[in-house]
């Protein structure tokens, strides 16, 4: 391989040169410059073969053999190979827009019988932004990771959606998180919007958490050494988010437990199932709801929030194969039962303010599938349902009606992801979240991601 080498660039040499008589003297100078050449391309191919061996070796070393920590899907390996920059975090932006089409007016949306919370409905009309993401990940040291997602808004502002680090060198496969971050509990909650399969979250994600659970806290995952998938976790947080709200006071305001299992089901076939359960606090949990007479009163919950979910996952890929098709099958259901004081015309508008028990025991759940039908190209229907369940008002029975009316949506889209780092996609639904209400969307939205960003979870 060295003579093939420096024989063409002897070769190159010897041509740049226009004819002529060379003396005894031009030929001496050409061919030290044709040893001098030689010498340097074996010596750069010496170096790098010796490079190539000590990699091999180290790769083969069983101290080198030391079992990968669950942060490296989610961080990128450094190397000290790339010198300085091997300091420098990793980078990366997700860019979000859309067109919307509804016939209702967005500024009027509810969810009939359901306390409204959190970041829920379908946006404004036309041309918007969406929500941009900005994300920095870095191996801290040899015991700590971190990662920090900042999300841009469109109307300017800018939220810490995520900010945490974890400790890589606990035993036993346990991985602690610290920080704010996106709880663990069911299959959707965790995973960013922009990898979500339809442009909006469930009907149950929006009715029961608010579109989307986030804890600043601490979390504990284990994973068990089994050659089926088997992940235990637990969290403690301020419980600020809905369906809890801030509290002043000292200690944990949430707690969440849950427990997923999965594997393959010969080659073609893999599944995961889980379930999780939430317990938190509302404290002055304030909205309006329309009276037995028509007035939109101003009412408050005070007590404690219990949510339970299950989540089943399947995927099939023609024998583990994902490139030219593939399908997904997923679901959960939600089941919430809360109880405390209700107080009804609490700001005294209405001179009526009364405070009584309240309990309710509510539940809805989801089921979508998305079929890839060629590469690049998928479709996929949802189905949303709502079940208002049963709620006891106590005394202000007598101001407020228990809901009865069944919310629900049917979705389709259809969407276009020409590499990892792009997709467009078109989404129709139609929505009934109010009695005597439909509402007719439409939506083209796109997707756009910029820089290195990882991969996401089954």
């Amino acid at each position: 391989m060295s003579k093939f080498i420096w024989m063409h660039g002897a070769l190159a040499l010897a041509m740049s040169f226009p004819a002529w008589a060379a003396t005894d003297a031009d030929l001496a100078e050409i061919r030290e410059q044709i040893r001098q050449l030689k010498e340097s391309y074996e010596a750069r191919i010496q170096a790098l073969e010796q490079k190539l061996k000590d990699a091999e070796t180290a790769k083969s070393a069983p101290a080198a053999a030391a079992p990968a920590s669950p942060v490296a899907a989610a961080l990128p390996a450094t190397s000290s190979a790339s010198g300085i920059a091997a300091f420098n975090p990793a980078i990366s932006a997700v860019l979000q827009g859309r067109y919307a089409n509804l016939s209702q007016d967005p500024s009027k949306f509810a969810i009939g019988g359901f306390a409204p919370g959190g970041d829920i409905g379908p946006g404004r009309r036309g041309f918007s932004l969406s929500e941009s993401e900005l994300a920095i990940s870095a191996n801290v040291d040899h015991l700590f990771a971190g990662n920090l997602i900042v999300a841009l808004t469109p109307e300017n502002t800018v939220s810490v959606e995520e900010a945490y680090g974890i400790y890589t060198a606990a035993p036993y496969g346990l991985v602690p998180k610290f920080g704010r971050f996106f709880s663990g509990l069911g299959y959707m909650n965790e995973q960013h919007q922009h990898a979500w399969d339809f442009i909006d979250a469930p009907l149950a994600y929006q009715a029961f958490l608010g579109g989307q659970y986030a804890n600043d806290g601490l979390q504990v995952k284990w994973v068990a050494p089994t050659d089926q998938f088997l992940e235990l976790g637990a969290e403690v947080g301020n419980g600020d988010n809905f369906p809890g709200s801030m509290r002043n006071k000292n200690g944990a305001g949430s707690g969440v437990i849950y427990a997923h299992t999965g594997g393959d089901i010969g080659a073609s076939h893999s599944w995961r199932a889980g379930v999780s359960y939430l317990q938190t606090r509302a404290e002055d949990r304030e909205y309006s709801q329309l009276d037995l007479t028509g007035n939109n009163a101003q009412v408050a919950f005070n007590g404690t929030s219990h949510v339970a979910i299950a989540d089943f996952v399947w995927k099939y890929a023609p024998n583990g194969n994902p490139l030219y098709t593939n399908f997904k099958l997923q679901g959960e259901y939600f089941w919430r039962r809360e109880s405390g004081d209700f107080t009804y015309d609490v700001d005294g508008a209405l001179h009526l303010t009364n405070t009584s028990a309240y309990t309710s025991r509510q539940s809805g759940w989801y089921l979508q599938g998305v079929y890839q039908f060629m590469p690049y190209w998928r479709v996929g229907a949802r189905y949303d349902r709502l079940d208002p369940g049963h709620v006891d008002y106590g005394t202000n029975a007598a101001y407020l009606d228990a809901p009865a009316f069944h919310p629900e949506r049917s979705t389709l889209m259809v969407d276009y992801t020409p590499s990892e780092f792009s997709r467009i996609r078109l989404q129709y639904g139609q929505s009934k979240t109010q009695a005597g209400m439909t509402d007719n969307q439409l939506f083209l939205q796109y997707i756009l991601t910029l820089g290195a960003h990882g991969a996401h979870k089954f």
